[in-house]
């Protein structure tokens, strides 16, 4: 099969890791290109179409930068993007993360008779607007461009859900969220390459660590807060601000003498951190299922969640604490933090079953793919 991938992915794909969904694509394409397929990804930074070391087709769209500011999206870009998916002619077109350019590609897939996929990011992608006014568009009134993003998105998200050839989510609250929407979804989970993965030393872990995106929407005026309840504690803050609240939170935080504030770091200096912590903190109100969550419990370490429980495994299956949105829960659970006995065992065994990038999973998703595409074939291309 020929499989088509679209975003900033070319980075993740060379391993410089951006943000969650990217990572979780590239590590996707890898995975299809390793089984046989044809994969091909198309990035809009890049200029010139090149192939990676493990033979996937990274194309630029031609073009893309040219036209009159404000003009150029109906000009020059939506145009562009839609004669570059349809000239790849792909089998089965993947988009994720919530996003309205995905309607192009859901366009170009009936044009060729291809089959689309759309993978959950966040299960804000399918909750009220009400809740993504909250957590998402209320950071982003005084942009202009990402208000058009947001109402565009609004208007065709829905249709694209409702008439996917395939719904992959990544865990069952999504799956049963979904349902009761009388949408027929896949769980597909988050998965990890743990072949670099080391736990932290057996020294006793004095650092709490907070990883991500500095901002509103990552609840990081929470984090602030806990902080200062919690001044008997270290803390370190790997990432950048974002935005308004995370400039002003980020300079507060410059003057406690218990946090460490790294800015953003390499994606292998950033496991190493976390591997040395005692804990890895989140306040962030809304997720799917966070990649850094795996990651902690990867390198055997608890997380303390103050909002985000994917699937509800972290109570199921004692991976941390879930404070349900009560501050002075996680600030106790700060306080009072002990590993159980067999913890590390017990995370990374739960990693190995179910996000561990193996041969086992590796096989799933050829599976998921091979499905959907063998689905309703009769409407659908014939050929590979």
């Amino acid at each position: 099969m020929r499989i088509c991938f679209w975003g900033k992915i070319a980075d993740a794909l060379n391993g410089r890791t951006g943000g969650g969904g990217e990572l979780q694509i590239a590590l996707m394409a890898k995975t299809l290109a390793g089984l046989g397929h044809e994969v091909v990804v198309v990035d809009l930074d890049i200029s010139k179409e090149y192939t990676t070391q493990d033979g996937i087709r990274v194309c630029p769209v031609k073009g893309y930068n040219k036209g009159i500011k404000g003009l150029r999206t109906f000009t020059h870009r939506l145009p562009g993007l839609y004669s570059t998916f349809v000239n790849i002619n792909a089998d089965i077109y993947y988009c994720r993360i919530r996003e309205y350019r995905h309607i192009i590609v859901y366009m170009a897939a009936r044009k060729v008779g291809a089959k689309f996929i759309l993978g959950l990011a966040s299960d804000l992608d399918i909750l009220s607007i009400a809740k993504r006014w909250k957590h998402f568009y209320s950071s982003n009134v005084r942009d202009l461009w990402g208000v058009f993003n947001g109402f565009a998105g609004e208007l065709v998200y829905p249709y694209m859900l409702r008439n996917a050839d395939g719904v992959f989510v990544q865990h069952i609250g999504q799956k049963e969220l979904l349902k009761k929407k009388n949408i027929d979804s896949v769980i597909l989970p988050n998965v990890i390459d743990t072949s670099s993965f080391t736990v932290g030393a057996d020294y006793d872990k004095t650092d709490f660590v907070y990883v991500g995106s500095l901002d509103k929407r990552k609840g990081f005026a929470d984090f602030y807060r806990v902080v200062k309840e919690s001044s008997d504690h270290n803390f370190k803050v790997i990432g950048s601000p974002r935005d308004k609240t995370g400039n002003l939170y980020y300079e507060k935080l410059k003057s406690f003498e218990n946090v460490k504030l790294t800015g953003r770091l390499s994606h292998e200096e950033t496991l190493r951190q976390i591997s040395e912590s005692r804990a890895l903190i989140s306040t962030s109100p809304m997720e799917g299922f966070p990649n850094v969550f795996i990651e902690a419990w990867a390198c055997g370490v608890p997380v303390l969640s103050l909002y985000v429980d994917p699937g509800n495994v972290i109570e199921k299956e004692e991976l941390g604490v879930n404070a349900h949105g009560n501050i002075n829960l996680l600030v106790e659970a700060i306080n009072k933090i002990a590993l159980n006995n067999g913890f590390v065992d017990r995370a990374k065994e739960y990693i190995r079953k179910n996000h561990e990038l193996n041969m086992e999973r590796k096989a799933e998703i050829g599976r998921m793919f091979t499905w959907i595409y063998e689905k309703n074939t009769s409407g659908g291309k014939s050929d590979a």
